[in-house]
């Protein structure tokens, strides 16, 4: 399995205040709802299509406030993967964020998406952290 990690990226928010809202994929809804076509979400799943993909997603694993991981869930994307969103507390108004992924990718995938999928995290990641902020 490959492992992709996202960049560090700051939240002026204490890891037990961020961590609500990672850990529901309803909450997510205001800021991918624009980002992504058909995005549905209830605590625990969501789905959405991007660029012609269905992606189904399911909350796997909750460790308040540290980590949420996500894996995919039955009938969307046809790899095996598993990705973390994690937080490191580093003083009260600060929390660090990345995201960590784990896909199971041929030797072809990985020379054709690699760099798409580093790129995607990194700005996936900034763009969480973003929202966050604006909390």
């Amino acid at each position: 399995m490959e492992k992709y990690e996202s960049k560090q990226q700051q939240i002026r928010h204490s890891a037990d205040r961020i961590f609500p809202l990672l850990s529901r994929l309803d909450m997510l809804t205001p800021a991918l709802q624009d980002k992504v076509e058909q995005w549905q979400a209830d605590e625990d799943t969501c789905s959405f299509k991007v660029k012609g993909f269905e992606v189904r997603l399911r909350i796997e694993e909750r460790v308040p406030p540290k980590h949420v991981k996500i894996v995919g869930d039955q009938g969307g994307v046809p790899i095996d993967f598993a990705f973390w969103i994690q937080l490191h507390e580093v003083s009260p108004g600060d929390t660090r964020i990345r995201m960590v992924l784990h896909a199971e990718l041929n030797m072809m995938m990985r020379m054709m998406i690699g760099g798409k999928i580093q790129k995607g995290l990194d700005q996936a990641v900034e763009g969480l952290a973003s929202a966050l902020n604006r909390f």
